[in-house]
């Protein structure tokens, strides 16, 4: 399956962001030393060369963009509201399996209960969409926010992922 991740990192031009974003999905890849993988490969919305990923599947995205941009903005709210929808898609599936299961049912991972658990508490996994430059899951709102505020140029990078 593929999805479409940002990362959210400090850069005074395009190449720069987009030579940090890569390192960022490297990483997320299992690309770097000491990274294990979340992802399989990625594609980056600079590679024309592809006709299965990126913008074949997706459509023109910006390379990478401000965040305080117009693209910027409109990528930042993808992703934070594709983060948002898939953390409560998951807390309902955990609602629903503690009111409805036993514990040995849970246990048993009936309805795959404990896969739902699992997502919930996920710090990368494939219910992540925004990245910090360090590769670490942006998980709540406020970890979003400080990121902001204490950030001089944040500029997010788009990357078609599989997993």
């Amino acid at each position: 399956m593929h999805m479409v991740i940002y990362a959210l990192v400090e850069a005074s031009t395009e190449n720069e962001a987009l030579a940090a974003g890569k390192t960022v999905f490297n990483r997320l890849v299992g690309a770097e030393p000491h990274s294990c993988a979340v992802f399989d490969y990625f594609v980056t919305f600079d590679e024309e060369d592809t006709s299965v990923a990126g913008k074949a599947r997706w459509g023109e995205l910006p390379t990478a963009a401000p965040v305080d941009s117009d693209d910027g903005r409109d990528l930042l709210d993808r992703g934070w509201e594709a983060t948002k929808e898939e953390f409560e898609r998951n807390l309902e599936r955990v609602k629903k399996a503690i009111d409805e299961f036993s514990d040995e049912e849970i246990m048993r991972d009936e309805d795959l209960a404990r896969h739902a658990f699992h997502q919930v508490g996920a710090y990368d996994d494939p219910t992540i969409f925004l990245y910090t430059e360090h590769g670490t899951g942006i998980r709540h709102r406020g970890q979003l926010d400080r990121l902001l505020e204490e950030s001089e140029e944040l500029w997010i990078v788009p990357a078609d992922v599989h997993f």
